[in-house]
């Protein structure tokens, strides 16, 4: 069997349509990743990713992909991309051990010539201080034998305007000659490459994006709580200051922050300056902001049951959309986890509605579900808006026979409740 152009480690979020993309390109293309229900369900033709349908897996698998437990796949390959995830240990802090695992695995079937690429993410210094000791620990030499390069991942889940190939690749390298064997490699699968001095700098440019929307959605948010305490509407405060052309990008108020970067980046990017005697004190500033956002979504639920002449204990609320963004099933660092431990605290009997998501549990216990949005209306004493699918905005909120709290500002009616 002929070695793969492209190996890709990791086949989620972010590998998979890297993978997919590769095969597009005509790559003879291949994956690894350790999950044996991953690898069997795309072996069927099955996706287990939202952005990549079983269609495109059939495609990838007509034109010669393939997928394996086994990282002998690994074997030979000109190419190999490194996309496990980088998330955060039950603690809160940054957990790098399954990148350390992949490379360690790569690093046993490391030969002459191959290009390593990480897109995983990580705090500055990861590529050089973390990953390079460890593919040199075989005897081979950066720059001399291999090249190892840093391109950071910009997947956007349920983002259809801006796809792998339309969206700006950063690309860098250990040295000059590896940032030029990633920027070859990446142009045959983007429209635009964009090479960073370093690898240190494409690393702070991946934390800094998504850092900038953290502390951008903490000020809106925390502005939503100041302007529900003094009577102001924040919407219609948004609605005025995003006519500004300039000098303004809006955001929106929520029940606090999700998914796979916006909630963790910042979190590397504090844990490694801290580690360097530096204090991002706007980070941290943010952090208590969005972390307090759970609570006051169910101070709020609290008030309106209160107003209402009910009891918080005991009271039926049904969270409307568990995800962590509109239109897609990712769940991972969802609000929903904390708003509904702390509506829990409160004695409320909390259950959800979402189409995109099938069980959902809270530490351990599952959240029961309703299968319509009737049934999830009328079945509570107040419902809890907490993602914008589409699917809702025919919502009847105002045929509910229940009171609505809306946290994302797109709900009409007169049992409606803006955050």
């Amino acid at each position: 069997m002929m070695s793969a152009e492209v190996a890709v480690v990791g086949l989620g979020y972010v590998g998979l349509p890297l993978a997919r993309r590769a095969c597009e390109a005509g790559m003879e293309t291949v994956g690894h990743d350790i999950g044996a229900d991953v690898v069997d369900g795309l072996g069927r033709g099955r996706s287990h990713i939202g952005d990549v349908t079983d269609e495109d897996v059939g495609a990838m698998l007509a034109a010669g992909f393939r997928a394996s437990t086994d990282p002998g796949i690994l074997t030979g390959a000109r190419t190999v991309v490194i996309c496990v995830p980088t998330g955060l240990t039950a603690t809160g802090t940054p957990d790098l051990e399954p990148l350390r695992a992949a490379v360690r695995t790569v690093a046993r079937y490391l030969e002459p010539g191959t290009l390593v690429c990480v897109e995983s993410t990580s705090h500055p210094g990861t590529t050089e201080e973390i990953v390079r000791p460890l593919l040199e620990a075989y005897g081979l030499r950066v720059g001399e034998d291999f090249h190892l390069a840093y391109s950071p991942e910009r997947i956007d889940p349920g983002n259809t305007g801006f796809t792998f190939r339309t969206t700006p690749k950063i690309v860098s390298g250990c040295t000059t000659l590896c940032a030029k064997y990633a920027e070859v490699f990446y142009e045959q699968l983007v429209d635009t490459v964009v090479v960073a001095t370093g690898t240190r700098e494409a690393e702070m440019a991946k934390l800094l994006e998504n850092a900038y929307r953290y502390v951008n959605i903490a000020l809106v948010d925390e502005a939503a709580v100041y302007c529900d305490r003094v009577g102001i509407d924040i919407w219609d405060v948004l609605r005025c200051a995003g006519t500004k052309p300039f000098g303004f990008s809006a955001f929106r108020p929520g029940p606090g922050v999700g998914g796979h970067c916006i909630p963790v980046d910042p979190r590397y990017l504090m844990t490694r300056a801290a580690e360097q005697g530096f204090t991002f004190r706007t980070l941290r500033a943010a952090r208590e902001v969005l972390d307090s956002m759970p609570e006051h979504v169910a101070g709020r639920v609290r008030d309106l049951l209160h107003a209402a002449g009910r009891n918080p204990a005991g009271a039926r609320v049904t969270l409307f959309g568990v995800t962590y963004k509109a239109d897609v099933s990712d769940t991972r660092e969802s609000p929903a986890y904390p708003v509904a431990r702390a509506l829990r605290a409160l004695g409320a009997r909390v259950a959800y509605h979402d189409p995109y998501v099938e069980r959902f549990e809270v530490d351990g216990e599952p959240v029961p579900r309703h299968r319509t949005e009737r049934d999830a209306l009328a079945g509570s004493d107040l419902a809890v808006l907490l993602q914008e699918h589409t699917g809702y905005r025919s919502a009847d909120w105002d045929g509910a026979g229940c009171q609505v709290l809306d946290t994302r500002g797109t709900a009409e009616g007169r049992r409606v409740t803006r955050l």
